[in-house]
C-alpha cells in the first residue's frame, strides 16, 4: 500500500497537514507552498473545493504535491459529481500513481462563492468509502463492471465528528465508515482532550481501533475573529471550550495567534499520551509555513 499506510501499520506517530489548493492555474504556487511543509509532515491532505469555493482539482493539486516531495493525500467530496464522475476521477488519480484518498459529503454550495450551483451528493461518504474498498478489492465499478487493472494500492480515509451531538452515537457513526473500508479517520478540531479520550475509548470498546487508525485533528486558533467564529456554533461540532476561550481572550489582540499556538502544541503533547491516536492531523491551510514551529512546541521531530 502507500507510504502513510506503512507508516501507520508501523505504529509511528504520524502528522498530516491540510493543503488548499490555489485559486488559479499555476501548479509551481503548489509546489511553491508544499515546499514549507517537505520534511515536517508525511503526508499532506488536497482539499476539494473546501468550503464550497473553487480552487485547483484536488488530484492536479495532489501531482503538484507529489512532484514537491509530499506524500499526498487526496480528498474527494460527494457535493459535485455523480457516482460515475466519482469512480472516473478515483480511476484516473490511481493510474497517475495518487494512493491515498480521503471521503467526504461536503459542505452545500449555498455556503459557497456559487450558491446557485446544484448540489449533487449522489452518494454520501460512507457510500463512496464502499464504492472505492469494492473496486479495489473486487475489481468493478458499482454497476458490476468489471476494472482491468483495479486500483490495486489505494489505501482509504474518512473524517469524523467526535463533538457533534448526539455524542454517545459518534463512534458508531465511525464505525460504518471503518466497515466500508475507511483505514484512517482524520478529526474536526480537538480542543477538550477529555471529550476526545472518551470517543476513542469507545472505538475501542467497539474493537474498531484495530481497524482503523486515528489522526486528531489540530489547529491554531489565530484572531479574536476566528475564536469568535468557532466557538459561535456555526462549525458542527466544534467546540471551544471556556478555559481556552478565557486564556486567548486574556491575551492582547496582537498576541492571540502566539497563544493559540501554544494551546495547539500542548493539545498536540496530551494527544500522544492517548491511547489510540496514531497521529495529528494539522489544521492550518494557508499558514504552512508556522508549521515546523507547532511542531517543534509541542516536541514532535522531523519526519523521518
Amino acid at each position: 500500500m502507500s507510504a502513510l499506510s506503512d507508516r501507520l501499520a508501523a505504529g509511528k506517530f504520524t502528522v498530516t497537514a491540510e493543503l488548499s489548493p490555489v485559486r488559479g492555474a499555476s501548479a509551481a504556487a503548489m509546489t511553491d507552498r508544499a515546499a514549507a511543509l517537505r520534511g515536517w509532515v508525511d503526508a499532506v491532505n488536497l482539499t476539494d473545493n473546501q468550503g464550497s469555493h473553487v480552487r485547483m482539482s484536488s488530484w492536479a493539486a495532489a501531482l503538484a504535491a507529489k512532484a514537491a516531495g509530499l506524500e499526498p493525500i487526496m480528498q474527494m467530496t460527494c457535493r459535485d459529481r455523480n457516482r460515475i464522475a466519482l469512480q472516473s476521477d478515483l480511476l484516473g488519480a490511481a493510474s497517475a500513481g495518487i494512493e491515498n484518498f480521503l471521503f467526504m459529503s461536503g459542505d452545500h454550495p449555498a455556503s459557497g462563492d456559487h450558491p446557485g450551483a446544484k448540489p449533487v451528493f449522489d452518494l454520501d461518504s460512507t457510500q463512496l468509502t464502499w464504492t472505492a474498498a469494492t473496486m479495489r478489492d473486487e475489481g468493478r465499478l458499482l454497476s458490476g463492471a468489471g476494472l482491468k487493472p483495479p486500483p490495486e494500492r489505494i489505501f482509504l480515509g474518512a473524517v469524523e465528528n467526535p463533538f457533534a451531538p448526539p455524542l454517545e452515537f459518534r463512534a458508531e457513526r465511525a464505525g460504518k465508515k471503518i466497515a466500508a473500508g475507511a483505514r484512517f479517520i482524520q478529526t474536526q478540531y480537538v480542543f477538550d482532550t477529555g471529550v476526545f479520550a472518551g470517543w476513542l475509548r469507545r472505538l475501542g470498546d467497539l474493537g474498531l481501533l484495530e481497524a482503523c487508525h486515528v489522526l486528531a485533528g489540530v489547529g491554531v486558533i489565530r484572531s479574536a475573529r476566528m475564536l469568535e467564529f468557532l466557538s459561535s456554533g456555526r462549525v458542527p461540532g466544534v467546540v471551544v471550550p471556556e478555559p481556552v476561550r478565557k486564556r486567548l481572550g486574556a491575551v492582547p489582540a496582537d498576541q492571540t495567534g502566539a497563544e493559540g499556538a501554544r494551546v495547539a502544541a500542548e493539545i498536540i503533547a496530551e494527544l500522544r499520551e492517548l491511547p489510540g491516536v496514531a497521529g495529528v492531523h494539522l489544521l492550518t491551510a494557508g499558514y504552512e509555513k508556522q508549521t515546523p514551529a507547532l511542531l517543534e512546541m509541542a516536541g514532535v521531530s522531523r519526519a523521518d
